[in-house]
């Protein structure tokens, strides 16, 4: 087993429930070494629950947490070997950017010398050099959270946890962090476990995704594997921009597979296998309802016969008018079919050419 497989943290059915409700059950999750996983899901789907649970700042009302082979479940966070990145950035306002990233080494009482050595490599990897004097005061939002990082790598720690820490930052700078993390992580050799409700962070970020809800986990796996074979309606419709449509499979019969009952099965479909056609040319009849040019795509909003929603991801400009009949179809490979009752994602092999 590579260094890349080996198992560095492991749940295992961890349960914590609070009074009123949330928290997570049964959870069993194995985070390889030196990966970047995320924890993903909706508010209140467990997924910061879980990081505290690994950090030492939830205990467990069952279950069993380690981390590089050795049990922590009881143990303070101090004593679990990782470092923890929040929302908040949690910089000390009267300490300059250079007290705050060394400010837990002089708590450990790390001599001045590696202290210094170490806070020089972290300004340069987080791009501080020459702020090292400035209060958190007289930098902007993304410079206190390279802060936040820094001090997160001159711990050297070998895992770090971070809880939605780029949600303070306006889009622009998110991506931009965003990159900056990703590289740090793969620079240092960390293991980083991230949390994130944003699925585009997740994709653009992740090795491993694992998707929550409602305190369990709904799909886990490489980013491509859920946009591309979600295993639930949920997780359909929790990835991708736009989510995937979901329309009852009677709403598009012509594509519904024999011998299936139709009641019993939910159509989806990806955006960008959507095809605009003159009216009468598709098989599905529709009436567009608006569009949006985002440069380089352009999304079409849909209504089909029975008054469910499509969306279509178009090349380029496009410019349907608003009103306008037209008809759409998709590649028969292109529709995923979830169960009704469950959610459940169901295979059906395909049909026929044309039918």
């Amino acid at each position: 087993m590579t260094a890349r497989a080996e198992s560095f943290v492991r749940l295992d059915q961890v349960t914590r429930a609070f009074p009123g409700g949330g928290g997570v059950s049964d959870l069993s999750i194995t985070i390889p070494r030196g990966s970047f996983t995320v924890l993903l899901g909706p508010s209140g789907c467990g997924k910061s629950t879980t990081l505290r649970l690994i950090a030492g700042l939830e205990t467990p009302d069952q279950g069993r947490i380690e981390i590089d082979g050795r049990e922590v479940t009881a143990l303070a966070p101090s004593a679990r070997g990782l470092s923890v990145v929040f929302q908040s950035y949690a910089l000390f306002p009267h300490l300059s950017v250079a007290e705050n990233i060394v400010f837990g080494l002089k708590v450990r009482r790390v001599p001045k010398v590696e202290r210094t050595r170490k806070l020089k490599e972290a300004l340069a990897l987080t791009g501080l050099e020459g702020l090292d004097d400035r209060k958190p005061a007289e930098l902007s939002g993304g410079q206190r959270q390279r802060v936040a990082l820094a001090r997160a790598i001159v711990a050297d720690h070998p895992l770090c946890l971070m809880d939605e820490p780029l949600s303070n930052l306006d889009a622009k700078l998110r991506h931009g962090v965003r990159q900056e993390i990703r590289a740090l992580q793969r620079r240092l050799g960390m293991t980083v476990i991230y949390v994130t409700h944003d699925q585009t962070e997740a994709m653009g970020m992740a090795d491993h995704v694992i998707l929550m809800r409602a305190g369990r986990i709904e799909q886990q796996g490489a980013p491509v594997a859920l946009y591309e074979e979600p295993a639930t309606a949920f997780a359909a419709s929790f990835i991708g921009t736009p989510p995937m449509t979901l329309v009852p499979a009677a709403a598009v019969s012509i594509l519904a597979p024999a011998g299936y009952v139709q009641e019993r099965l939910t159509a989806g479909v990806r955006s960008e296998a959507v095809r605009l056609l003159p009216t009468g040319v598709g098989p599905l009849p529709a009436t567009v309802v608006a569009s949006e040019f985002l440069g380089a795509e352009t999304f079409v909003y849909l209504r089909l016969a029975g008054g469910e929603t499509l969306t279509a991801r178009i090349p380029g400009r496009a410019e349907p008018v608003p009103g306008a009949a037209v008809s759409v179809r998709w590649p028969e490979e292109a529709t995923h079919w979830f169960d009704c009752e469950t959610g459940r994602r169901i295979a059906i092999p395909h049909m026929a050419e044309g039918s």
